[in-house]
């Protein structure tokens, strides 16, 4: 334990003054000793990060989709009333967290110890997360290979192996001859299939009829997850030192990709039309519910707010760092981004609309089968299919590695800070890290099997949705309401060098909570039960999938209650017991573990309270406001 404190202490000194990354560097330390914890190689490196985890898929294939459904134009409204209520605010709420305390998960909310089941519950929603997402790059890797062809698409032309008599191409005439089958389109009668469809159900899932029968493994897929992880562990393995450089190149290449696919999308004909559609408002759609709860549940997404990766980056900055400026340009980059992809989608599939004589709702999809199904059915009616088609599933994998690998580097960053004496030695954090990718893969192998499909929903329907509101609120409450929103704005002046606006303090007070708590509670009054819209017919899971999905939703959330009883029992009852309810409540209700940079002037006159496991001298404050020197010296609270 005096080992692991020294350490500590070695890792806060470096933070204050800023030389933790050059001393950290890839100068190799005796297995013997406990390495120092990393920090950002570059300042620029954490912004990088922010915006490869937070910036993904949800913003390309969800926003879209969203702006669609819930009016275009108009659903920018409660967009952007939810940005600046909650995204902005809980997203820096949560990094000035993990820079304060310079540690992520369980040991971050030390600074509320009775809610430091938040860091629990951030933990198994993102080791959830981490298990399901692979899935998409899994998906990719698949589409990205049966790319490279010098002829037809795979997925353009019917008459293969997979293909049934209803196959049909998207401009084909009513009578066809396929596969030896003579077909007469009846519309009315006969479902027909397009060969885009037929190819993601057929040939990448061979789909089953539900999740009752899951089918055997394609090991096509199997060995396409296989590689997705191994990419994700090459670029982890050394921690941030090695992930920080690679996100110089995931964070920003998608963005040249995004501006050829931008511009091949604006040339193409019914253009025009994808992005009326988009941006034309219908301001009644703001009356409905599902609008205000789909506004806020996509900031929670975008922002990735509650799955504790964002304190996991945070911790990584020097304790002096303007994380502060990093969020106001993070939040600009993201939106942006959101709106870029509409611009981006919308073309293609006002394009896809004029090539089949449909309108754009007949053709627009969500999720998956936005990805998987309408850009892959554009792409193969354009001239060079197989470029543009690689183009896009290279900035789908770049768009989903960044944000996989953070976070699966804020579930390993978790584990090692609670336990550095054993896993900050020789390799063993990069044999740490190897096991927790082959475990995730091994939980995601079910996904590769013919009802995989139907698994991947049930993960993104209740894994990680509804929760993050309630851990958000929590977030709120353990740092507005009981570590003190005023101490924690001193805090932060502390590390920035000025006072942050204060319309921050009224979110984190009431706003933010307010807007978790609402969206939550829509969210509940809108609750309808999975299903699975597919193009033969929709499925309804059977109640035990459902029952499964909500013991995962619970899985997460329960943790908060159980720990803040465990606390409670643990210290508040024996003070009842013995008449002395002030110092339980101190247990339950005062940071631990802070460590005298964190302490303000006004904090000495608690010293009492701490366990000084130093008697080194403590320096007056500095006449310049700078924090007072405590080398050393760590406040262990009881």
């Amino acid at each position: 334990m005096a080992a692991n404190e020294s350490n500590d202490d070695l890792d806060a000194s470096k933070r204050i003054n800023g030389t933790e990354g050059a001393s950290s560097g890839g100068e190799e330390q005796p297995k013997s000793k406990i390495k120092a914890r990393e920090t950002w190689s570059r300042k620029i490196d954490f912004l990088l990060a922010c915006i490869g985890f937070s910036v993904g898929l949800g913003n390309v294939w969800r926003f879209p989709f969203l702006c669609y459904k819930n009016g275009g134009g108009a659903f920018l409204i409660p967009y952007f009333i939810c940005v600046i209520v909650g995204g902005v605010p809980l997203f820096y709420l949560e990094v000035a967290v993990g820079q304060f305390t310079g540690t992520s998960g369980i040991n971050a909310w030390s600074l509320c110890p009775v809610l430091k089941g938040i860091g629990v519950a951030s933990l198994v929603i993102v080791i959830l997360l981490n298990i399901y997402y692979n899935i998409i790059l899994m998906w990719s890797f698949r589409y990205l290979f049966a790319s490279f062809t010098t002829g037809t698409l795979p997925w353009a032309k019917c008459g293969q192996e997979w293909n049934t008599c209803n196959c049909r191409l998207a401009n084909e005439a009513p009578n066809v001859t396929i596969n030896g089958c003579n077909v007469t389109v009846n519309e009315t009668e006969t479902k027909m299939f397009d060969s885009v469809t037929e190819y993601w159900e057929r040939n990448v899932l061979r789909i089953t009829s539900g999740v009752e029968d899951m089918g055997s493994f394609k090991w096509d897929l199997v060995l396409c997850l296989l590689l997705a992880w191994i990419v994700v562990y090459i670029c982890i393995c050394k921690g941030i030192k090695s992930s920080g450089k690679v996100m110089y190149v995931t964070a920003t290449s998608p963005y040249l990709f995004m501006l050829i696919l931008l511009i091949n999308g604006a040339l193409l004909p019914g253009a025009k039309q994808g992005f009326l559609y988009y941006v034309n408002p219908n301001v009644t759609k703001l009356k409905e519910l599902d609008v205000w709860v789909d506004a806020g549940t996509q900031i929670f997404f975008s922002y990735s707010i509650s799955l504790g990766a964002l304190t996991a980056l945070g911790s990584y900055n020097v304790f002096k760092h303007n994380s502060y400026r990093d969020s106001i340009i993070f939040a600009c980059t993201n939106s942006g981004t959101s709106i870029l992809a509409g611009l981006i989608i919308f073309p293609i599939l006002g394009y896809m609309a004029h090539m089949q004589g449909k309108t754009i709702d007949e053709v627009v999809e969500k999720g998956p089968g936005l990805a998987f199904v309408a850009y892959p059915q554009a792409v193969a009616t354009m001239p060079a299919a197989p470029l543009f088609s690689i183009l896009f599933f290279v900035m789908i994998i770049l768009l989903g590695m960044d944000s996989q690998f953070v976070g699966v580097e804020a579930v390993v960053t978790v584990f090692v800070d609670m336990y550095p004496q054993y896993l900050r030695r020789g390799y063993r954090k990069e044999i740490f890290i190897a096991v927790v990718c082959f475990i995730s893969f091994l939980f995601g192998l079910p996904m590769c099997m013919g009802g995989g499909m139907y698994v991947f929903q049930i993960f993104d329907y209740y894994a990680a949705s509804r929760i993050l509101l309630l851990v958000a609120l929590f977030e709120c409450i353990a740092i507005a309401w009981i570590y003190g929103v005023e101490r924690f704005y001193d805090n932060i002046e502390m590390m920035v060098g000025f006072r942050i606006n204060p319309f921050m303090k009224i979110c984190w007070v009431a706003l933010s909570p307010i807007f978790c708590l609402s969206i939550f509670v829509m969210s509940i009054i809108n609750y309808s039960e999975l299903t699975y819209k597919r193009p033969s017919n929709t499925y309804i899971y059977p109640q035990w999938a459902v029952g499964i999905g909500w013991a995962m939703a619970t899985l997460s959330a329960i943790w908060i209650p159980i720990i803040a009883f465990y606390m409670i029992f643990k210290h508040l009852s024996p003070s009842l017991k013995t008449g002395d309810v002030k110092e339980g409540l101190k247990a339950i209700l005062k940071p631990k573990g802070l460590k005298a940079h964190q302490l303000r002037p006004q904090d000495m006159e608690e010293t009492m309270d701490y366990d000084l496991s130093s008697t080194q001298t403590i320096s007056p404050v500095q006449p310049n406001g700078e924090p007072p020197s405590y080398d050393n010296i760590v406040f262990n609270k009881y």
